[in-house]
């Protein structure tokens, strides 16, 4: 890839199991984020800890999950807690070839019993370029919720991101309706790269016959150079949803 191309991919995981949780893909799952050769990765529903499912699948890693993806591909990662139970955890993760000048989860829960967070990195890709401030983000299913949980990462972008700095904010919005882009694209102005290379959203959920626009990446500050969602073989047998993968020229 040149060095001037930054490539980035957005994968709601499903903490690792197919669809309908018949059959635990992590393996599969890593091989095939390994084939893509993607710079970036914004990964939803990644289990951090769960002692149940440890003790009850043999071929569950030894490793967090978010360790045993990024091995010897991802040398850099960063993964914030976003649901916590009496078995463990699951949340966002960012894995990435460009070393964190810094990370932060956020809190963006209005809703005790629906906990969402917000995992925000810079990274440098290189001395003389910018840093480039990567968002990873999994948002609530009811629409109030995704209201007041958008409004936390503008007031986030805001205050913690110069406007000339290149952005990417990427995940499962849960915004089939597309509800939240009065303020993605006013108050942020940020695009999205696959209604920009296409014309409209990526249908991305549920994987084996996707219609409904979950998954997303936004950008400003960047060239984009191409995206595609990702249903062929063997994504349609992974996790519930398709992931998305984006070229940006820096």
């Amino acid at each position: 890839m040149a060095e001037n191309v930054l490539k980035v991919l957005t994968y709601n995981i499903h903490k690792g199991f197919n669809i309908g949780n018949r059959k635990f893909v992590l393996h599969q799952i890593r091989e095939a984020l390994r084939i893509t050769d993607a710079d970036l990765l914004f990964l939803q529903e990644m289990q951090g800890e769960h002692t149940y499912k440890e003790r009850k699948i043999s071929d569950w890693p030894e490793k967090n999950q978010f360790e045993f993806i990024a091995e010897a591909t991802w040398p850099f990662y960063a993964y914030g807690k976003n649901a916590i139970y009496d078995a463990g955890h699951h949340g966002n993760a960012i894995l990435s070839k460009h070393e964190f000048l810094s990370w932060e989860n956020i809190n963006v829960s209005p809703l005790p019993w629906a906990s969402r967070s917000l995992l925000h990195a810079a990274i440098k890709i290189a001395p003389a370029m910018p840093e480039v401030h990567i968002v990873c983000i999994h948002f609530g299913l009811l629409g109030g919720e995704r209201r007041l949980q958008i409004k936390k990462l503008c007031d986030r972008i805001d205050s913690h991101v110069p406007h000339g700095a290149p952005l990417i904010v990427a995940g499962d919005f849960n915004d089939w309706l597309g509800r939240a882009d009065h303020l993605l694209y006013d108050h942020l102005e940020l695009k999205e790269i696959f209604l920009t290379t296409h014309g409209r959203y990526a249908r991305t959920y549920p994987s084996w016959l996707p219609f409904m626009q979950m998954d997303r990446i936004y950008y400003r500050g960047l060239r984009p150079v191409a995206c595609a969602r990702l249903s062929h073989a063997p994504w349609h047998q992974l996790s519930d949803h398709a992931p998305l993968t984006a070229e940006f020229g820096l």
